[in-house]
């Protein structure tokens, strides 16, 4: 006896890089697999300059995190945790208590799965799966996104898919999903 065909669809979800990852999978496994997708501060298209992405930010700057890594990796999570959720602007909410949890969270991580990581998120080019999907998208993204500059990704990634939703919070930082409400 066979087994009766499989009736449920996946809705991946991806945050920053986990946006790239899920805009792969979907692009090259999801068919008849994948219902949706959503991303919030993701990487998509690419991040690094090229011939290709003149808007791209220079490989310099990937550089010096891989440079911020190596030397000090504890003072590196710790310091981007102010970019990461805006407690450099005005009117953060985010505690000191969230900022030490990314710091620990980050040195879970090993030192060459952090550094290989930088190389991932920056230089890998997903135009071509952003292209190729076939499902809704929602790509969701803060306008004070300091990590991934929404006009890097998101403004860009939405010219890419078919059936794609743009849903931008003013003032919203990358850590979106633990920032709370926008800033006044």
């Amino acid at each position: 006896m066979q087994a009766p065909p499989v009736r449920w669809r996946l809705v991946p979800v991806g945050h920053s890089t986990g946006g790239g990852e899920v805009v792969r999978f979907a692009a090259r496994h999801g068919a008849g697999r994948v219902a949706k997708i959503a991303t919030a501060g993701a990487v998509p298209p690419v991040m690094v300059q090229s011939t290709a992405n003149p808007e791209g930010l220079p490989i310099a700057v990937f550089d010096d995190i891989r440079a911020g890594v190596l030397a000090d990796r504890s003072a590196f999570y710790l310091d981007l945790s102010a970019a990461f959720f805006g407690t450099n602007r005005p009117g953060s909410t985010i505690s000191q208590a969230q900022r030490d949890q990314f710091w620990r969270l980050g040195m879970q991580v090993g030192l060459k799965a952090a550094y290989d990581c930088i190389k991932a998120f920056s230089e890998t080019d997903f135009t071509e799966d952003l292209k190729a999907l076939d499902v809704p998208v929602l790509i969701a993204h803060g306008d004070d996104d300091q990590i991934v500059p929404i006009a890097d990704a998101a403004q860009k990634a939405i010219k890419l898919v078919k059936d794609g939703t743009l849903k931008v919070y003013p003032g919203a930082p990358h850590g979106i999903a633990t920032a709370g409400p926008p800033r006044s």
